[in-house]
């Protein structure tokens, strides 16, 4: 409703209802999906809008509404306790407010290193005045933290595709934000001492490094000498680009270079890091890295032919391994469906289709350039899918984890033949 008033866009009238709501959802779901140019379009007021909503979005949605009923009534319902514990995926009652606190404290600490960084680099390194640099360095500090990937300029951060004081920040924030608040909180904490880190913290650091660097070294390696996106830059120029568009795929959604003339398999590749996603409870999206390490040690555990899946030194309940199936399984479903639909109404290639969707669905933003030349229907499954990959997964393994029921008895066993 704010985004469709004449005051949020430049220029007479309004937005329509579809730029409207498209650029909210995006926003809210902290994805970076647009169909209009975010300078240009809309107006200051417009982008004040939507940077309360990628804030809003970053924290969660019962998360912000809990600080709200700390501010004003300096408690929480017993529902609101229960909801917010579920989003910070808290394992106990006891300390939600103080865990709600602290999502906030590191939210805005982060915002305010990146936002201190970035102001420096915008007021000495550029021509802009104080007050240009403050806003521009406000917002995309809030919007690399929230994994959001809204900018400010008409090509994205293409223009600074070789400026380590613009690129490295923003990434840092994005890797941060992206590894989840529950695992911010542990590190904070327990920093020194690895042997009181739970299975969690440890899958997520060490998928997230692993998945970093290897998808730095293989967009690297196949965009080095593509002459419309890494070719022409100096090789530590590459070296960043390629560094900057790995950490993006994890949901974040900035681009410095141009995403549409990417070469197709580099496309293929993103696809798959998109849709792992970042860690849970946090401002990224995808299936999350937990359940994409959770099925590859299910995959190692049977192909060695192993009794149990152990990772770490610990034992995973067979519980875990039926939610990580259920997920990635529903998750491809609902890629494989809203990709079939859109190229029935366009005429635009797999690649570029499936590139849009899985975008989409994990919360990243990244695009080939076709969003806003979809038909409107096209663009209303965009927004569905935004919706769900914000808040489908982790509902639905929230939902599977309190539907436990004990059984008092078991069927006999059969085994249908695999492969």
């Amino acid at each position: 409703m704010l985004l469709s008033l004449p005051i949020a866009k430049t220029g007479p009238g309004g937005a329509t209802l579809i730029e409207a709501l498209f650029t909210a959802v995006s926003a809210a779901c902290v994805t970076g999906h647009v169909i209009v140019d975010t300078p240009t379009f809309w107006s200051p007021f417009g982008q004040v809008v939507i940077l309360v909503l990628i804030q809003i979005g970053g924290f969660g949605v019962m998360t912000f509404a809990s600080v709200i009923g700390l501010a004003v009534m300096r408690r929480l319902s017993l529902r609101s306790t229960l909801l917010a514990a579920t989003e910070v995926k808290s394992v106990g009652l006891d300390d939600v407010k103080g865990l709600v606190r602290g999502v906030v404290g590191i939210s805005l600490t982060v915002e305010a290193v990146v936002f201190v960084l970035l102001f420096a680099r915008f007021a000495t390194g550029f021509e802009h005045t104080v007050g240009e640099a403050a806003w521009l360095a406000l917002f995309h500090a809030v919007s690399s933290f929230n994994n959001a990937g809204f900018a400010l300029f008409s090509d994205n951060l293409m223009s600074f595709v070789a400026d380590p004081f613009i690129c490295l920040p923003i990434a840092a924030a994005v890797i941060v934000g992206g590894l989840g608040f529950p695992v911010i909180m542990q590190l904070r904490k327990h920093a020194r001492s690895p042997l009181r880190w739970t299975m969690n913290t440890r899958i997520v650091l060490a998928a997230t490094v692993a998945l970093l660097l290897a998808g730095t070294a293989y967009i690297t390696a196949i965009e080095w000498n593509n002459p419309a996106t890494l070719g022409p830059l100096e090789w530590p120029a590459k070296l960043l680009a390629g560094f900057f568009q790995s950490v993006q795929t994890r949901t974040a959604g900035f681009n410095s270079i141009d995403i549409g003339a990417l070469d197709e398999a580099t496309l293929i590749g993103m696809d798959a890091l998109m849709f792992i996603g970042g860690g849970p409870a946090g401002t990224a999206g995808g299936i999350k890295v937990t359940t994409f390490a959770v099925l590859f040690f299910i995959l190692l555990a049977e192909i060695r032919g192993d009794g149990a899946v152990n990772v770490f030194g610990k034992r995973l309940s067979r519980a875990v391994h039926r939610q990580a199936l259920t997920v990635a399984l529903l998750s491809v479903a609902v890629v494989m469906s809203a990709t079939t639909a859109i190229m029935l109404m366009t005429e635009f290639s797999l690649d570029r289709v499936l590139f849009e969707v899985v975008s989409a669905f994990g919360t990243v933003g990244l695009s080939t350039g076709i969003t806003a030349d979809l038909p409107v229907a096209a663009q209303v499954i965009l927004i569905l899918l935004m919706f769900i990959g914000r808040l489908g997964p982790i509902t639905f393994a929230s939902a599977l984890a309190l539907r436990e029921r004990r059984v008092l008895y078991e069927l006999p066993k059969e085994r249908p033949i695999i492969g």
